[in-house]
């Protein structure tokens, strides 16, 4: 209870822890546009596995706090001076976070070797069983899992996607 001391109520305490995810969180830097948002997508991503309560927080918070604001209020205005419109610079933000965020939820959710999946499939495997029921799933886990596959590895594949569609977005 001596936390409120410090903080009016209980709101007021989880709009604080808010900010200070936000406040640990990149902004945006430099002339080039992608080099700074993968900048700071990639630090959002670090803060939010550190702090795997804070999803579910931001999004349910609606007063949000002077540093959520200012860290907002930069980005929005680092898309605008290079070239993304009003409308395009909210875009911008929306996808990023949602990729982020989605990204984030699936990775720390994600079981440990083997996959229920994988072994799922596995135990429908078997000789002189006939045909594989699964057979593009047998496929991907010989191609893809058994090779090695690692999602968190997949971050950056998917963020450069995403980065060459917001190209579109500009000017």
């Amino acid at each position: 209870m001596a936390v409120y001391h410090h903080f009016a109520n209980k709101d007021a305490l989880l709009d604080a822890l808010v900010d200070q995810v936000f406040h640990e969180m990149a902004l945006p830097e430099g002339p080039d546009w992608r080099a700074g948002l993968r900048a700071r997508s990639v630090s959002e991503r670090l803060v939010l596995r550190r702090h795997p309560w804070a999803i579910g927080l931001v999004e349910s918070r609606t007063a949000p706090g002077p540093i959520t604001l200012a860290h907002q209020d930069h980005v929005i205005g680092y898309l605008r001076a290079r070239g993304f419109a009003g409308r395009a610079s909210a875009q911008v933000l929306a996808f990023l976070d949602a990729y982020v965020y989605g990204f984030v939820l699936q990775e720390l959710a994600l079981p440990t070797a083997p996959t229920p999946v994988v072994e799922a499939v596995r135990a429908h495997e078997g000789p002189g069983d006939g045909p594989s029921p699964f057979p593009n799933l047998e496929a991907l886990i010989s191609e893809v899992i058994d090779a090695g596959y690692d999602f968190a590895d997949e971050f950056d594949v998917g963020l450069d996607l995403l980065l060459d569609g917001i190209g579109a977005l500009r000017g």
